[in-house]
């Protein structure tokens, strides 16, 4: 039991926004990590004088971004980001990946950190639930500095998930914690996107990189929907996860008895994540399963560490890649669409070994301005910005095919992604590769 330690205040969501300062920062974490009624209740005010909010991924619309005095650094664009933006709000990305989170966070170091987590159990503990990744030590240190606030939202509806304490731990002590706000939300629910034709042969081509034994990685995406769903209906196990997020589809692969976690060389027995994401099922089945151990990010995105998986396959996706191998995927055409996240660190993770696949999964064509377009480029225009550089870029795959990169020249690697583009686009794309790698 909790014994002799300090307690936190308990409060409702209003009282722990009175607590903000007109001129303060407040920090967050990613998606499930962000407590929903603590922001909701932050839009109700309206006397901000220089509120600056640090995060990423919001999974709701909160109102608080649109006032006067508060603007928001965002290490990754979603949905909401995107509107709050087109909006004329002050919504700033703050370029790093994932893993870089935590020094970006220490940095800022804001004087209140919040966190979503569920009740405290009989060892005086909350349990971050659907998100560990990078911001523990942050939240920590604010529990522990007389001049900072630490606040947790609990809510019984939120999973109590396992990690591999005592090295790793997704829990915070009670007496780390200065303000609880008790509610009853529930987490938020990422429906399936719809997929068709051109997504199944894309994952087609990506599951032929896939064999018995394989430590899997997959992203959020009609693709990755798709591969899963196809593993689980095949023949092929015995698979290991380890995934920057947890999804949908990791779930089905579980359920279907096709993944061990016997062979991946580490972490063996148990699929490794830092956050979760997905339908009301994934969580309910996520509640106190030891099957899946949510680490930090720096673990679990970490390169070196991503390297020692066995026969891994990372699937990732793109908005466009050039003939050099170049890979766009989080800013097209001056346009923040998401973030850097894991891309590339399971990237170059990937490129270790010759057993290994790093796979870029995207559609040969776009629409843009009631125009097709073709995703995969001659060379990207002039203020791209580049996701994953080309010595980083092992495999990409279109409804067309597949282009292995790795140890072509220059004017080969054009070609091999020149055959995979849209027969539309083919020849044109075919007279600059021509002339790429000669001088």
């Amino acid at each position: 039991m909790v014994g002799t330690e300090p307690m936190p205040s308990i409060c409702t969501p209003e009282e722990a926004v009175a607590l903000v300062r007109r001129h303060d920062q407040i920090g967050f974490g990613l998606g499930p990590g962000i407590p929903d009624a603590f922001l909701t209740a932050l839009g109700a005010r309206d006397d901000w004088d220089e509120l600056v909010l640090g995060g990423a991924l919001c999974l709701n619309y909160y109102d608080v971004f649109s006032k006067p005095g508060v603007s928001f650094r965002c290490g990754f664009f979603g949905p909401a980001e995107r509107l709050h933006l087109s909006a004329g709000h002050r919504i700033e990305h703050v370029p790093g990946g994932f893993r870089q989170f935590a020094p970006i966070l220490a940095k800022f170091a804001p004087r209140i950190m919040v966190a979503q987590a569920t009740p405290p159990d009989g060892d005086g503990k909350v349990n971050l639930s659907l998100h560990l990744g990078a911001t523990r030590p942050e939240l920590l240190r604010a529990g522990r500095d007389p001049d900072r606030l630490l606040v947790v939202e609990v809510t019984p509806n939120f999973p109590r998930t396992k990690s591999m304490p005592p090295r790793f731990d997704n829990t915070l002590p009670l007496d780390a914690i200065d303000i609880l706000i008790e509610t009853q939300g529930a987490p938020f629910v990422l429906p399936e996107p719809p997929t068709d034709e051109v997504d199944t042969a894309i994952a087609h081509h990506a599951i032929g990189f896939v064999k018995e034994g394989s430590t899997l990685q997959t992203g959020i995406g009609a693709i990755p929907n798709v591969v899963a769903s196809e593993l689980a209906r095949g023949t092929l196990g015995g698979f290991g996860i380890h995934s920057e997020m947890f999804t949908n589809g990791l779930m089905r692969l579980h359920a279907a008895g096709k993944v061990t976690n016997s062979a991946k060389g580490i972490f063996d027995g148990v699929s490794v994540t830092t956050f979760a994401l997905g339908e009301a099922d994934l969580y309910m089945w996520l509640d106190g399963n030891d099957e899946v151990a949510f680490l930090d990010v720096e673990t679990v995105n970490d390169p070196t560490v991503i390297a020692q998986n066995a026969n891994l396959v990372s699937i990732n996706g793109a908005l466009s890649v050039d003939l050099y191998g170049q890979v766009v995927a989080d800013n097209i055409g001056g346009n923040q669409i998401s973030g850097v996240g894991g891309h590339e660190d399971f990237v170059a993770g990937a490129e270790m070994h010759l057993d290994a696949h790093s796979l870029i999964c995207l559609r040969s064509t776009a629409l843009k301005a009631g125009q097709v377009i073709s995703r995969i480029v001659g060379r990207l225009p002039e203020g791209s910005v580049v996701s994953t550089p080309r010595h980083h870029t092992g495999v990409v795959v279109t409804e067309y095919g597949v282009a292995e990169l790795r140890g072509l020249t220059v004017r080969e690697r054009a070609h091999a992604l020149v055959d995979i583009a849209h027969p539309d686009f083919r020849q044109e794309l075919r007279l600059i590769a021509d002339g790429l790698g000669r001088c």
